[in-house]
């Protein structure tokens, strides 16, 4: 039996310490021929597999025209926050011809994780998976074979030109000329017939399907045909067991399945489409808090799309925040970031006339070991959509999602058998629910992983978590029972 899909299996990074060379690399897709930034002169960049526990040592060294950082997208970093890498969060970053080690522990993890770019929109070709093998016997059927599929984005156009073309209009970036199984188109687009991954198998057996969704800016459906997949793994998380004819997996989440090779002998294709669940007047699907500012003089519109939480825009800051608050910085950051919105509205009725958040570099600072819910509020704001939201140095479990508003005298929370994930779609024109307890100290990144809303500034969409590390009163967090001492209700540009 053949699997037919698109791409080559990335290189594989084993033992301790390990090195990623950020360097460009000359690819040749869809009939074109062009100059990306590539990892160890492969695309997608290597997989890194680990064991639970293990200590990883990375040394990233800078060979591109642009500075970059490296994240390690779920892993929790227990007190290792410098590691984390988005830019200007917890490192500035690395330039030219300059290097940075990232030396962080796999604490109590296992599962299928990736690492990617996280400075503009290099990630669109800066990334790979991580493996990470548990120190205990998997929870159902071992596998025959295991394998990693990692889906992306491909445009002909460089990437940082895609971006600052869609500053340079104010509104949405050009979709992508092509979606991607591991680096590949695949046949159906042109030039592409021999861009095919070809996976082959045995009948009557059971494969594990480590599946990343690495897109800049699009969900995407996961399928192979006449197959039935288990999913038993989320965001590096076993879960219950769920039988599905499809998957579909927002940019930033990962999904294990088994799939079992019950089929006659044959070809089948694996596919993966997009989701758009917006219906903004411009090129490319925006995402969650949206609204719109004054352009600068040298911009082709009048106004641009902006993001926010709680009517907050984010603007990074010149240094660290991590760095400022270690050191004690002044003058870098405010920790006012609102546990609810200010001004509170019908948030999927009609908007308010006025949607132009505030701008500002502001925190929620979070008491080291305090119990926390979050409510992620859709708004219909230039219209309802999907938001990916990921936080970092955290799992966290997902307690309830709804239609419309939330109500906490209404809402329904499964306080029995959560899924736990670290990125939560959350819902078009719906709200969701998120616990976790706040007991790893550090500055925390908290945003839509759809990367046209960190360029809108939903940077500003995104919320500072600042975990200190002192201890006030002593509390409980049960997830059945336990009493939630914070609850944010975060709505997208909330007045």
């Amino acid at each position: 039996m053949l699997f037919l899909s698109s791409s080559v299996l990335s290189s594989q990074l084993h033992g301790r310490n390990r090195r990623l060379t950020i360097q460009p690399l000359s690819l040749t897709r869809i009939c074109s021929t062009k100059s990306i930034v590539s990892v160890n002169g492969i695309f997608p960049g290597p997989t890194l597999y680990a064991n639970e526990g293990d200590r990883i040592i990375v040394k990233v060294t800078n060979r591109a025209q642009y500075n970059i950082t490296i994240h390690w997208h779920g892993v929790r970093q227990i007190l290792s926050g410098w590691a984390d890498g988005p830019a200007y969060i917890t490192q500035c970053p690395v330039q030219t011809g300059q290097s940075y080690v990232y030396n962080y522990t796999l604490t109590k993890q296992s599962g299928t994780l990736f690492w990617h770019a996280h400075e503009t929109w290099l990630r669109g070709t800066v990334y790979g998976p991580i493996v990470i093998y548990p120190q205990k016997r998997y929870p159902f059927v071992s596998p025959y074979e295991e394998h990693v599929i990692i889906l992306g984005e491909w445009w002909k156009a460089n990437v940082e030109d895609v971006e600052t073309a869609a500053l340079q209009t104010g509104g949405g970036p050009a979709i992508a000329d092509a979606y991607t199984i591991n680096g590949l188109p695949g046949p159906l687009y042109n030039c592409s017939s021999t861009d095919v991954f070809v996976l082959k198998v045995k009948r009557k057996k059971t494969y594990l399907l480590r599946i990343v969704n690495a897109a800049l800016n699009t969900e995407l459906f996961f399928t192979v045909a006449n197959h039935a997949l288990t999913v038993v793994e989320t965001d590096g998380d076993y879960t219950k067991p769920l039988l599905t004819n499809s998957i579909l997996l927002t940019p930033g989440q990962s999904t294990n399945v088994l799939i079992k090779t019950d089929q006659p002998i044959g070809r089948y294709y694996m596919g993966a489409s997009p989701y758009m669940s917006a219906s903004i007047p411009f090129q490319r699907v925006p995402t969650l808090g949206l609204g719109t500012k004054p352009c600068d003089a040298n911009r082709t519109s009048t106004a641009n799309i902006t993001a926010s939480m709680s009517n907050i825009s984010l603007i990074l800051p010149g240094i660290a925040l991590l760095q400022a608050y270690y050191f004690n910085i002044s003058n870098v950051f405010s920790a006012d970031f609102p546990d609810s919105p200010l001004n509170p509205f019908n948030y999927t009725g009609s908007p308010p006339n006025n949607f132009t958040p505030e701008s500002g570099t502001r925190v929620n600072v979070i008491p080291l070991n305090s119990s926390v819910q979050m409510v992620l509020q859709d708004t219909s704001i230039l219209g309802v959509e999907n938001h990916p939201i990921h936080l970092h140095g955290y799992s966290f479990y997902v307690v309830g999602q709804g239609f419309g508003n939330f109500n906490e005298s209404t809402a329904n929370f499964n306080l029995v058998d959560p899924p736990r994930r670290n990125t939560i779609g959350v819902p078009v024109g719906r709200w969701a629910a998120l616990r976790f307890k706040a007991d790893n100290p550090g500055v925390w990144y908290m945003h839509c992983h759809l990367e046209i809303h960190t360029t809108w500034r939903l940077l500003c969409q995104m919320e500072w978590v600042l975990v200190k590390r002192y201890h006030l009163r002593r509390r409980t967090f049960l997830l059945v029972e336990g009493r939630i001492r914070n609850t944010f209700v975060h709505a997208v540009n909330s007045f």
